[in-house]
């Protein structure tokens, strides 16, 4: 009976988890494998080489993976599981970061042969792939347009009287968000490009960014509107003392200091600027659900798009180029990039459509 009672124990977390019980033996892992893994990714965070946002997106899919499979699985014996991996993500999240996870999940496999934790690559199965195109077509056609029109972003930049309550209000962005609106829609900057914009990338003499997008580390150069260059002044102007060392080189900080955009390595995520803008379109009278700040950056890639010059889209709004072609590619001349500039400022000049 005593026996029988330590043998349920070896098989209890994988009986209570609708799992087929695995005899434990000595070997690697998932547990040792995802530890291992996390180990070395921290090594590299503390080394300013990964984000505090990419390592939290690695724990993660290595908790999934250990949740599924179980801490106690042998990495050798998981072959026939991730199917059931990818069932469980698919219910948890879309496809868009469900085919970001099977990525990152592959990585940690990767990881373990490389550095010979494992003996052999492993073989994850027909099923454990990302979405396929179609599948991901299909969920953007399903999600609201990620455009504003001229006149909308028109308001949002220059504020816009409205009636509400039987009073005439006057609607504006506070001088911080006017300049990260305009960010988005000049140079295609995301809620995390404008709070990570540091002094030393701005030249407001010359109207130009060189930066480095905190999400990828891919380079871009962005020139400024005037618009742009005198609404980053005047946040310029306003700007609080920073409330840590380590924002001291941000040039847009809140009222109390700190970033616009916090994401720790326990997943705690906070983002004012998406908070403020979505209170600005409710304001403004154009808030649309599934529409937030990010669309500025649609917008831009739309319009700029247009101009007929997607290697200097690219450029601005740091996209990554795996094609043959960019590395034989020369810098983009200065030019280009002003004219996908101006191209957009004009878009935005004009009456096609009133907010």
């Amino acid at each position: 009976m005593e026996r029988g009672s330590e043998e349920y124990k070896k098989v209890a977390d994988d009986l209570h988890a609708g799992r087929t019980p695995r005899v434990k033996t000595d070997g690697l892992t998932i547990a040792h494998l995802c530890n291992s893994f996390l180990t070395a990714k921290l090594r590299k965070k503390e080394a300013g080489e990964l984000t505090s946002r990419l390592f939290w997106e690695y724990q993660e899919v290595t908790g999934l993976s250990v949740g599924t499979f179980g801490g106690t699985r042998l990495v050798e014996d998981l072959a026939d599981d991730f199917a059931d991996l990818r069932a469980r993500t698919a219910e948890k999240w879309g496809p868009v970061r469900l085919g970001n996870a099977i990525t990152r999940t592959k990585s940690v496999f990767k990881y373990g042969y490389e550095t010979g934790l494992m003996e052999r690559s492993t073989r994850f199965g027909p099923e454990f792939k990302k979405p396929d195109k179609s599948v991901l077509r299909r969920h953007r056609a399903g999600r609201p347009s990620q455009m504003f029109e001229p006149g909308e972003l028109r308001a949002m930049i220059d504020g816009k009287a409205v009636v509400g309550r039987g009073d005439e209000v006057f609607v504006r962005a506070d001088p911080n968000l006017r300049a990260m609106i305009l960010l988005g829609v000049n140079c295609g900057f995301g809620n995390m490009d404008c709070a990570g914009l540091t002094l030393s990338a701005l030249d407001p003499e010359r109207a130009w960014i060189d930066f480095l997008r905190p999400k990828t580390g891919i380079a871009r150069r962005c020139p400024l509107w005037p618009e742009t260059v005198a609404a980053l002044r005047e946040a310029l102007s306003g700007r609080p003392e920073p409330a840590n060392e380590q924002d001291t080189q941000r040039v847009l900080l809140t009222v109390r200091g700190s970033a616009f955009v916090i994401h720790t390595d326990t997943g705690f995520r906070k983002d004012v600027i998406g908070i403020q803008f979505g209170k600005l379109l409710k304001a403004l009278g154009i808030h649309r659900s599934g529409v937030g700040f990010y669309a500025l950056r649609h917008t831009f890639e739309t319009i700029g798009g247009s101009a007929k010059d997607q290697v200097a889209v690219d450029l601005i709004m740091g996209h990554t180029d795996p094609s043959m072609a960019a590395v034989y590619r020369e810098p983009v001349d200065d030019a280009h990039l002003l004219a996908v500039a101006d191209h957009v400022r004009n878009w935005l000049r004009t009456d096609r459509a009133s907010a």
